[in-house]
């Protein structure tokens, strides 16, 4: 017996999850004392990137619990059944990861940066594989998906470093970072050198 799908919808979900991401960052930087506009606006664009990936990757669900797992959704062969839209989109959705480890929590060094995005798409590909495996959601776990999303987060990790070369952005970020402008330009520095 085949159950008809129950839809969890996306907008009633993440337009809440998105304002108390951005209620609770004004908060925690208030009570830390952290609370600038620029710094703000980083938690915000970050609180609201999350809710972006989150709606991305998990939303809407088509959920069937009884029914058969369609197991043609799980690849685990990298570059097999490569789907190039899929594949573009999941590089340009993981672009900002770099910056905003860095801004945030002053995550700097690449190789973290990497291992960091590879456990956010591996976490992202295991949960998909067992929403597939046990309620017959609609989504793909593949490792094709693990390839461009760290893809994504090191080619975002070089755009974001190219872009402080530039004096104006060097001070946005130090200003989002809370950090001052010079810690930012000396930090740089010591990397370059």
């Amino acid at each position: 017996m085949r159950n008809d799908p129950v839809v969890v919808p996306a907008l009633p979900i993440l337009l809440p999850l998105g304002v108390l991401a951005m209620v609770v960052s004004w908060l925690l930087l208030r009570r830390r004392g952290l609370l600038t506009p620029m710094r703000l606006a980083a938690c915000w664009f970050a609180g609201w990137y999350a809710v972006a990936v989150l709606g991305a990757t998990f939303l809407p669900m088509h959920l069937a619990p009884g029914s058969p797992p369609q197991l043609f959704r799980i690849n685990p062969l990298p570059l097999y059944a490569l789907r190039p839209t899929d594949f573009v989109l999941n590089v340009v959705m993981t672009l900002p990861f770099a910056g905003l480890l860095d801004i945030l929590f002053g995550i700097r060094d690449r190789a973290r940066v990497l291992r960091l995005g590879l456990m956010l798409s591996a976490s992202i590909e295991i949960t998909q594989a067992v929403l597939i495996l046990t309620v017959h959601d609609n989504r793909w776990a593949e490792a094709n998906d693990l390839v461009s999303n760290v893809l994504g987060v090191y080619l975002g990790w070089l755009a974001f470093h190219a872009l402080l070369r530039f004096g104006t952005v060097r001070r946005v970020v130090g200003s989002a970072a809370g950090a001052p402008v010079s810690q930012v330009q000396d930090d740089r520095a010591a990397r370059a050198g």
